[in-house]
């Protein structure tokens, strides 16, 4: 999937934009992924990870 996190699988919701008319249309709300180049496995590779995990350290980023 295109839009998720490698590390804790985080995807799209979707949801509901409501109007001050109380109107509901539907929307998508998705996660702040970002690429990062990080050690795994002992390899650097370039995954796609949210700023959550980045944040709380899951991620060892290459030198």
């Amino acid at each position: 999937m295109a839009f998720s996190c490698d590390l804790c699988n985080k995807r799209r919701q979707s949801g509901n934009n409501v109007s001050h008319a109380n109107n509901k249309t539907r929307r998508v709300f998705n996660p702040n992924i970002q690429t990062v180049r990080a050690v795994v496995g002992g390899a650097n590779l370039r995954i796609r990870v949210c700023t959550r995990c980045l944040r709380s350290g899951l991620v060892k980023k290459a030198v």
